[in-house]
């Protein structure tokens, strides 16, 4: 009996008899040839099935195979250059394992996105979707990676949380027994602080979620975000962080992946090729500098959105580091330049192409009292967020971190249009199925 192989190993059993088993993702002929195309999630490889090589029955059931047919097929391992895993399989006998019960309602024409985005748990399968949830899962390896290889321990944050960390306005609320609401997390930052204080350095790593009213091609309401923090960093330490960990993910999903980027996905890799240290370093007023330049009306004081964003990244060819906003800007949590109050500590990392930002951190204020009287004006209660101040109480010490969205991630180094691609079942202020 032939031993079952994978698509993605086939290049070591070239010469061989093997089994695939998989699914029928398209199907032609040619005269005495039958091409099959079989994909098994690992990969897609043409199988040819020819007349003098197989009996009636078989050659004839080939060709008349829907697509979606769930299929095991044996054969030799044949090198082809003209196949872009370099190889094809000569079909010797093949075998239906279950026909879909009625035509696959994606088939092999264009669809238009809310009919694709109802029918995610199809859509998936298709070779771009694959190729781009592949890649998710490249960079979320290259995070975890990157922080066992530099010393950092994963601290699980909880998904219930008692308050806001970002804000009110943009919260999940939800009952909690008898102890009143609970609200579905924003980030882990504020829990991963006291990891800091504990471990030194670490990363939480999970879901968040924003109930913003928002409809741009950026925003989800749940999203995954990785968000390491560090005892004894300051803003420049951060920011050697931020970039060191971005270029790192970039050339390992590159060293992985770059054939999938190019043929599948279409992406320039050339423009990923340049995201390597040093990535440049602008502070918020020289970037309204920068946008003003352009014609632009936007004064000092004002949000850089997501326009204003993609003026400044078009300005450079890998991602720009923008630091030290306007303090009102930032959450209570960010630390004041001494050398100027009106002055937060934080950065943002915009990625080029118009793909915005893709990671927001800063240095944290240490100061009791400081950050008590911030908390005031924020409304948040000693009562809920007396913990948050006793890391100010019993040792406190400088420390910064910041937060990597997942999502925008994917889709910059994709070359994505949209982030609903980027997650298995994006979800939307608009879409909560399939």
């Amino acid at each position: 009996m032939a031993q079952h192989v994978y698509i993605a190993d086939i290049a070591r059993h070239a010469g061989e008899e093997v089994t695939l088993k998989g699914w029928l993702h398209n199907r032609s002929s040619k005269g005495k040839l039958h091409f099959l195309k079989v994909r098994d999630g690992t990969g897609l490889i043409q199988c040819v099935v020819f007349k003098g090589e197989v009996d009636e029955a078989t050659f004839h059931q080939a060709d008349h195979l829907p697509q979606e047919t769930a299929i095991e097929v044996t054969g030799t391992v044949r090198e082809d250059k003209r196949s872009p895993i370099g190889f094809e399989i000569g079909v010797q006998a093949l075998s239906v394992v279950r026909e879909p019960v009625s035509e696959f309602p994606l088939g092999h024409k264009e669809h238009g996105v809310n009919f694709l985005m109802e029918n995610r748990h199809l859509w998936i399968r298709g070779q771009r979707q694959v190729a781009i949830l592949r890649i998710r899962h490249t960079i979320i390896k290259a995070i975890r990676d990157y922080f066992d290889e530099n010393g950092f321990t994963l601290f699980d944050a909880p998904i219930l949380t008692p308050a806001a960390c970002e804000g009110t306005s943009t919260l999940f609320e939800i009952p909690y027994f008898d102890l009143g609401k609970a609200y579905l997390t924003q980030s882990g930052q504020l829990y991963g602080e006291a990891g800091a204080m504990a471990l030194g350095k670490i990363y939480v790593f999970g879901p968040t979620f924003r109930a913003e009213k928002s409809k741009t091609r950026r925003h989800l309401t749940e999203f995954w975000m990785v968000e390491p923090e560090v005892a004894f960093m300051d803003l420049k330490g951060d920011m050697d962080l931020m970039e060191d960990f971005v270029s790192t993910i970039v050339a390992r999903v590159l060293a992985k992946h770059e054939r999938e980027l190019r043929d599948v996905l279409e992406r320039d890799v050339e423009v990923l090729r340049r995201v390597q240290k040093p990535f440049p370093r602008i502070t918020y007023t020289e970037a309204i500098e920068r946008i003003r330049a352009t014609g632009h009306a936007i004064e000092w004081g004002d949000d850089i959105g997501g326009d204003e964003e993609t003026i400044l990244a078009n300005q450079f060819d890998r991602p720009v580091l923008v630091h030290r906003y306007p303090a009102e800007m930032k959450a209570f949590y960010f630390k004041r330049d001494p050398a100027d109050p009106k002055i937060a500590l934080g950065c943002d990392m915009l990625a080029p192409e118009g793909y915005g930002e893709i990671i927001g951190g800063g240095e944290r204020e240490t100061d009791f009292d400081t950050l008590k009287k911030a908390m005031d004006a924020h409304g948040l209660t000693e009562e809920a967020m007396g913990w948050y101040l006793d890391l100010r109480r019993y040792g406190s010490v400088p420390h910064a971190g910041f937060g990597l969205g997942i999502e925008r991630t994917v889709a910059w180094i994709c070359g994505l249009h949209h982030v609903r691609e980027t997650i298995p079942f994006a979800r939307m202020m608009e879409r909560l199925t399939p």
